[in-house]
C-alpha cells in the first residue's frame, strides 16, 4: 500500500523535475524603480549592482527627477551659460552625475555642485571672486599659487591697516537653510623636504579686535557675527551666518563681508582662500571638506 501510494504521488512526481526559483532579478523593473524612489542617491548606486533588473530600474528619469533640486532647470541655465551642450542628450541619472561634479562660471571665479547623498547645492567663491581693499597693492597683498586651494590660488595679507572683504552672489538657490562661510588661514603654507610647513612671521593684530562677518540677502535676512582670529597653521571654516531661502524664491542675492576696519592697529599673515556656501544641515562634513 505504500508502495502505491508513493507511485501514485503528485507531490513526488512534481518533485521529480526541477523547477526554477523566483528571486529578485524576477521582479519587474518598473516595481524597483518604485522601491528605489525612497532611497538616497548612494544606497541606489549599490543597488544597481545587484542584478540586471535592479541596474535597468536604477537608470530611470522618475527616479532621479525625484533628487534632483526641484528648479534643477534654472540651476543648470545660470552654469550652462559658459558650458554650451551642458546637459544636451542626457538622461537624469547622467544629469544629476553631472551637477555633482563641480561646476565653473562667472569667469572660472565660482564653482555649484549637488551634495551627492543629498542633492543639496553648495557652491564655493574664490577669492579672485572677492572685493578686497588693497588687493593690487604688493605693499598689502600678493597672489599665491598653491594645491591647498579649490581654485589653486590664495590671497595673502601682509600687513595693512583698513582689511575688508566683500562679495556679492545671485543664483537660483533651491529652497532650504544655508550656511556661509569664510575660509581662512593664519600663517603661510610651503613646502620643505616634501612637509607642509606653516611660516606665521607676519602674522599679528587679530588678537586686539575682533573681526566682523556679515550676511545680508536680497528678501531682507540679515546676519551678523564677530570673532577673534587665533588659531595658525591650518585652514578654518569661520560661519559668517546662515539663511533662507523660500520656496516661492526663484533667485536670491546674497552679500557678505568680513572687516577689521580699527586703524589703530595693523594686522597682516592671513590666507583668504574662498566663501563657501552650504546646506545648513550638511555643516558636519565641513571637517571633511
Amino acid at each position: 500500500m505504500g508502495s502505491s501510494f508513493s507511485s501514485s504521488s503528485p507531490i513526488e512526481s512534481s518533485a521529480g523535475a526541477a523547477s526554477p526559483e523566483t528571486g529578485l532579478g524576477d521582479l519587474p523593473e518598473s516595481c524597483v524603480a518604485s522601491v528605489l524612489v525612497y532611497l538616497d542617491p548612494p544606497q541606489i548606486c549599490r543597488m544597481a549592482m545587484m542584478n540586471r533588473a535592479f541596474r535597468g530600474a536604477s537608470s530611470a528619469d522618475f527616479v532621479w527627477e525625484s533628487k534632483l533640486p526641484l528648479n534643477y532647470g534654472d540651476v543648470i541655465e545660470r552654469v550652462s551659460e559658459e558650458n554650451d551642450g551642458f546637459v544636451e542628450g542626457l538622461c537624469k541619472r547622467d544629469i544629476y552625475s553631472r551637477l555633482c561634479t563641480p561646476n565653473s562660471f562667472d569667469a572660472g571665479t565660482k564653482k555649484v555642485w549637488l551634495d551627492k547623498s543629498t542633492g543639496k547645492t553648495c557652491m564655493l567663491v574664490s577669492s579672485n571672486g572677492l572685493a578686497i581693499t588693497g588687493i593690487d597693492d604688493r605693499r598689502y597683498w600678493s597672489r599665491i599659487p598653491t594645491e591647498e586651494s579649490r581654485f589653486n590660488s590664495i590671497a595673502y595679507l601682509q600687513q595693512i591697516w583698513w582689511f575688508e572683504v566683500d562679495g556679492e552672489i545671485e543664483f537660483p538657490f533651491p529652497a532650504g537653510s544655508y550656511s556661509l562661510y569664510f575660509r581662512l588661514q593664519l600663517g603661510r603654507a610651503h613646502k620643505r623636504f616634501g612637509r607642509r610647513v606653516c611660516n606665521s612671521e607676519h602674522v599679528h593684530g587679530w588678537d586686539r579686535k575682533p573681526v566682523r562677518f556679515e550676511v545680508l540677502t536680497s528678501d531682507g535676512q540679515q546676519a551678523t557675527k564677530q570673532c577673534y582670529l587665533k588659531e595658525h597653521g591650518r585652514w578654518i571654516h569661520y560661519h559668517a551666518g546662515d539663511f533662507v531661502v523660500a520656496n516661492t524664491c526663484r533667485s536670491i542675492k546674497v552679500k557678505f563681508s568680513m572687516t577689521q576696519i580699527d586703524c589703530t592697529h595693523t594686522k597682516g599673515g592671513l590666507c583668504v582662500d574662498s566663501v563657501l556656501i552650504y546646506p545648513a544641515e550638511c555643516r558636519e562634513r565641513l571637517q571633511h571638506f
